[in-house]
């Protein structure tokens, strides 16, 4: 008999077929543009994380742009980041003129340590970025203290943590500013898209100008309604349209179930992986597993082995401080040079088969 050939990937695109429906309505209904489908998607991505201060706009990297915008960082700033994340995270900080101060990473979970954060503090800091590395939130009580001691602002990366949980509260939910991403390959897509969440209102009411140039389009009295009145502050083009909306008004139906299946599969490889390190999370917290890391004696080989495998395995991000735009910024960071030896990211998503799960796991275990 013929052993099964496998063709695994790492990501896979959710788009139902649910989403065709509405989306031909929209786009031959003449109205494309922002509009009521995106305030409609905005009050479901309000109600599933319990907090209604929510922005859509055309990416992630957007919203990590604006938030710094309005965490105030500038020319000269610093924002404490962390160099294991897409680099979306950090260049916006050097569009806004302002400077990186790289923290360390708990290397058994690749999240911000507030050990590290709490010694890069200075007069010039801004702002804390708390990137979600795969959908697993930091230590946020001890950075939010930290935050709160210094006067400064904190923003989450949740980029890959749609459905992510710190001690019962969704991610978007407790900091200052929470970044999402709807890209292509996320748990949930709207083909492209992001959203910021704000924790205050007076923040939400200033992102919602500056999302469109400035523009106030709820301004009411207007003989004019194309015609635009004094714009206070400039902004940028950012807004999501009914387009990218429709698609993500379709795709709330299946994050619950999607999140469970990740955990699940998550919780297979915990009980049953041999020969491998798993990352430690806290009982405390839920990863919303956009990506599953373990790290592996030998990288070359297990490459190699997984891809005879069919199974598609990646490192995903490098170190973004290794990059030679980011050469000025250079520091020591013990745990992420300890982190990023013989980490691997394998597929964990909702679109894997029992038969698949299986297949993984037995391919890892033989190398053990």
């Amino acid at each position: 008999m013929n052993e099964k050939i496998y063709n695994i990937p790492l990501f896979k695109v959710h788009m139902p077929e649910s989403v065709l429906k509405p989306l031909n309505e929209v786009l031959m209904s003449g109205f494309i543009g922002q509009g009521p489908k995106v305030e409609e998607f905005e009050k479901k991505i309000g109600d599933f994380i319990g907090n209604p201060n929510v922005l859509t706009v055309n990416s992630g990297t957007s919203a990590i742009q604006l938030a710094y915008r309005l965490a105030g960082v500038g020319i000269g700033d610093e924002v404490i980041t962390t160099p294991m994340t897409n680099i979306a995270t950090n260049v916006p900080i050097i569009a806004a003129g302002g400077k990186i101060k790289w923290a360390d990473i708990d290397s058994e979970t690749g999240s911000l340590s507030p050990d590290s954060v709490k010694k890069k503090i200075s007069k010039k800091t801004k702002a804390i970025m708390a990137m979600q590395w795969g959908g697993y939130p930091p230590n946020m009580d001890e950075i939010h203290e930290i935050a709160q001691d210094f006067g400064i602002k904190v923003i989450e990366d949740a980029a890959q943590g749609f459905g992510a949980e710190y001690k019962n509260r969704k991610t978007g939910s407790y900091s200052d500013f929470t970044i999402f991403s709807f890209q292509a390959i996320k748990h949930i897509t709207t083909g492209d898209g992001g959203a910021l969440i704000c924790r205050n209102r007076e923040d939400y009411d200033r992102g919602k100008l500056l999302r469109w140039f400035g523009i106030d389009r709820d301004e009411k009295g207007r003989k004019d309604f194309r015609c635009e009145k004094d714009i206070k502050e400039w902004g940028y083009k950012f807004h999501m349209n009914d387009i990218c909306a429709t698609i993500g008004i379709n795709q709330m139906k299946y994050i619950e179930g999607i999140l469970r299946k990740t955990r699940a599969n998550a919780k297979r490889f915990d009980n049953e992986l041999e020969g491998v390190e798993l990352l430690n999370y806290a009982n405390d917290r839920k990863s919303a597993y956009w990506l599953y890391t373990i790290k592996v004696p030998d990288l070359d080989l297990f490459f190699s082995k997984m891809k005879e495998k069919g199974i598609t395995v990646s490192q995903v991000h490098a170190r973004n401080d290794k990059h030679t735009m980011f050469n000025e910024f250079q520091e020591k960071l013990p745990g992420v040079d300890k982190f990023v030896d013989g980490m691997v990211c394998i597929p964990v998503g909702w679109w894997l088969s029992d038969d698949d799960l299986n297949h993984i796991i037995r391919s890892i275990n033989e190398l053990s």
